[in-house]
């Protein structure tokens, strides 16, 4: 009795685990398209913020999501950026590549719409190598990224960049 015990708890954790992963894909997979939108980014805290229009194209097969696109700002300046996450249960790692061209490591969690990430940039950035960013997704149509860093002069949170799109 006490073996057939220990066999159907050890069955539960196993049979526990796959709707989570189940859960990430279903809330990834309708992220999955091309998508544009506007937005603003500060270059450093502290500096006037440059106005932005974005274009990017996100896979989302299974638990994982890949979103490959470019940032447009003052007429002239055109940068790539990319973010790779995979998911293990709600927990979330993987890069991102910025306009520096060098991946940054992004760690974090999804609550609700929303994934949290930690970013630990892969060079300083405002004075340190710390920010945070958001992805929230919005009914099936929306989507804002959010890059929020510490100012260290004043140790308030500021938002470095903000880009709302939309699924076209």
């Amino acid at each position: 009795m006490h073996r057939q015990a220990c066999l159907l708890a050890i069955l539960a954790v196993f049979c526990a685990a796959p709707p989570a992963a189940a859960d990430e894909a279903g809330f990834l997979k309708p992220l999955d398209g091309n998508w544009t939108g506007n937005g603003k980014v500060l270059r450093k805290i502290g500096g006037a913020p440059i106005n932005v229009s974005c274009k990017f194209n996100i896979s989302a097969p299974g638990s994982s999501i890949s979103m490959k696109g470019n940032c447009r700002g003052l007429l002239v300046v055109n940068r790539s950026v990319s973010a790779e996450l995979a998911a293990r249960g709600t927990r979330y790692s993987g890069t991102y590549v910025g306009p520096s061209g060098a991946p940054s490591q992004l760690s974090g969690s999804r609550q609700g719409s929303v994934i949290n990430l930690a970013v630990h940039w892969a060079r300083m950035v405002n004075g340190d190598r710390n920010a945070n960013m958001t992805i929230r997704k919005q009914g099936g149509s929306r989507l804002t990224i959010e890059t929020i860093d510490k100012d260290l002069n004043s140790g308030k949170s500021v938002v470095t960049s903000q880009i709302d799109l939309r699924r076209q």
